[in-house]
């Protein structure tokens, strides 16, 4: 499995969050169409927020990068945030319940 987590900050990323938190449906849409998909969360923070991708394997992990860049690009452009640090890696401990 591959981990990818966004961290939105500064101008425009709390509306950028919000946004994607209003827009579930799609998002979710989003996601689920790329092949080796798991999971997605959205964190708020005090001051705009993160999201987290888990991912069968790193190149599922790109593609999802990719497609989450292309629909802030399509849907928040107006937001004029900057775009979203990202760190990402193979996942060493994975639980679940």
């Amino acid at each position: 499995m591959h981990t990818v987590i966004r961290t939105y900050s500064g101008q425009g990323a709390a509306e950028t969050i919000d946004l994607i938190i209003a827009s579930k449906k799609d998002v979710k849409k989003l996601m689920r169409g790329v092949k080796g998909f798991i999971s997605y969360g959205v964190i708020k923070t005090e001051t705009g927020g993160f999201t987290v991708t888990v991912a069968k394997n790193e190149k599922a992990s790109d593609a999802i990068t990719a497609a989450a860049r292309e629909w802030v690009t399509a849907n928040a452009a107006d937001l004029k945030a900057k775009p979203p640090k990202i760190v990402g890696g193979k996942v060493a401990l994975y639980i679940e319940d």
